[in-house]
């Protein structure tokens, strides 16, 4: 479980940083993305680590390859908390990156995976969005 008060700064962040990129205000998101950084970075290997925080610094993150990486380490922590819930999105999340990038291959691993994490999760339109979009890879209609 993610501790409340971390939860609520990434929360609030993830909403500005949506804020300043909808109104193209550069400053503004850089700034809120290093405090959202910052935090990520303090948490880190303490109990107050969590993959959400490591998923929504990817979800930030405009370069494509850093964003796979933040959600390569969100990921790996999401698994030690066995986290259907962040294993599912999180590859999912991590997938359609790859498919940006032509990397075919390696979203259909992330899709398998995220398909047999939200086997356990209750969230169904995260569950039909991640068969979806296996589906429609898996039959080259993507």
């Amino acid at each position: 479980m993610i501790n409340t008060k971390i939860y609520k700064a990434v929360y609030s962040l993830s909403e500005q940083l949506m804020k300043a990129a909808n109104s193209d205000d550069k400053v503004t998101f850089d700034r809120l993305y290093a405090e959202l950084l910052a935090i990520c970075v303090d948490n880190e290997d303490t109990h107050k680590d969590h993959p959400e925080q490591w998923e929504t610094l990817a979800d930030f993150t405009a370069d494509l390859e850093e964003a796979i990486a933040g959600y390569e380490k969100a990921l790996v922590k999401a698994k030690a908390l066995n986290s259907k819930d962040h294993m599912s999105s999180i590859a999912l999340s991590m997938a359609l990156l790859q498919i940006d990038l032509g990397q075919t291959d390696a979203a259909i691993t992330n899709l398998q995976n995220a398909k047999i994490s939200s086997n356990k999760i209750e969230d169904k339109e995260l569950k039909a969005e991640i068969h979806d979009r296996l589906e429609a890879l898996l039959s080259g209609t993507y």
